[in-house]
């Protein structure tokens, strides 16, 4: 007979819903829902609601939103809950008086193989490192980031054109299908905890660090292979970019949300830009061209590259 321990959940994107209605679904008593304050909005700036606390309100759940994780009246709300298990998903460094309270443990979905990519943005990396598959891991939490005892991982290829948003969506419902698997193994008693140092040199891990403005930057002379790399990893969020400087001497700084590879074997210097000034713009890296397909000017919407020529295109004519 299947067990259904009381369950507290911990997430605040988007990623995290899907996890949290898959538990709702199968019937977990989920007793409350963790997730960040809401950051103020709108003309009025009222704080608004996170995704998970959204669809907790929807379905009827608790909501806790403790501005620290070691507020005492926190704690003692998350005592009287009585949780067996917690359960968490795109949220913050728990302190130890928390993830070790329930008897069954705490265990975090991850969006990687782990222990390769661990850190804040697994699924930006992976991408603008080229590799060929990903997955989605669930660990038990312990006092350091993402280094816990893994229970189950599950694989997936990425697709090479597939970008950070696309692949965001779709580890969002394998993840969730593994919090459930994991929540009925820990649940049943036949979960296995596999220590990751078994599974990997530490000294030779790959990270995920949470990346800055100028990681996004990119740089024409390198190859054609990283620069695409570079933009659909960056994609929707925060948006590859580049400096550009048109040929009347004025210039811009340009998101480049989607392009095209087209290898090339004629020398074009890095960065040199080629337009019909209506249907397309290419921009040259090294092995070839970029052909842009969805831009974001600076200070502007998001635009298809016949929209942005349109607006732009004038900019090609060169001084008299």
């Amino acid at each position: 007979m299947e067990s259904f321990p009381r369950i507290v959940f911990y997430g605040t994107p988007q990623i995290a819903v899907a996890s949290l209605r898959k538990l709702v679904d199968a019937g977990y008593p989920v007793v409350a829902a963790v997730t960040a304050p809401g950051k103020p909005a709108g003309r009025g700036l009222k704080p608004g609601h996170s995704p998970v606390q959204a669809y907790a309100l929807s379905a009827g759940l608790r909501v806790l939103q403790p501005e620290s994780l070691r507020d005492q009246s926190f704690l003692d709300t998350l005592r009287s809950l009585k949780p067996d298990l917690q359960v968490v998903v795109a949220f913050r460094m728990m302190p130890r008086e928390v993830w070790s309270l329930p008897p069954l443990g705490t265990f975090n979905l991850h969006a990687s193989l782990l222990p390769d990519y661990r850190g804040a943005a697994p699924i930006n990396w992976v991408i603008i490192r080229g590799e060929k598959e990903t997955g989605v891991t669930t660990f038990f939490l312990d006092d350091k980031i993402d280094t816990g005892e893994i229970i189950f991982s599950e694989k997936t290829p990425i697709d090479p054109l597939e970008t950070a948003g696309d692949l965001h969506d779709r580890l969002m419902m394998i993840g969730a299908e593994l919090v459930l698997k994991t929540v009925r193994s820990v649940a049943g008693g036949t979960v296995t905890r596999i220590p990751q140092v078994q599974l990997a040199d530490p000294s030779r891990l790959k990270t995920a660090p949470k990346f800055t403005r100028n990681d996004a930057r990119i740089e024409w002379s390198a190859g054609l292979p990283e620069v695409f790399n570079l933009i659909r990893g960056m994609s929707p969020y925060p948006g590859a970019f580049s400096d550009l400087r048109f040929p009347d001497g004025s210039a811009i700084s340009l998101k480049i949300l989607n392009a095209l590879p087209e290898p090339s074997p004629e020398p074009a210097r890095p960065g040199e830009m080629i337009t019909d000034r209506k249907t397309y713009l290419k921009i040259a890296a090294k092995g070839g061209f970029l052909s842009l397909l969805r831009v974001q000017p600076a200070g502007r919407k998001i635009m298809g590259i016949v929209e942005f020529l349109n607006g732009f295109g004038r900019h090609f004519d060169q001084n008299p």
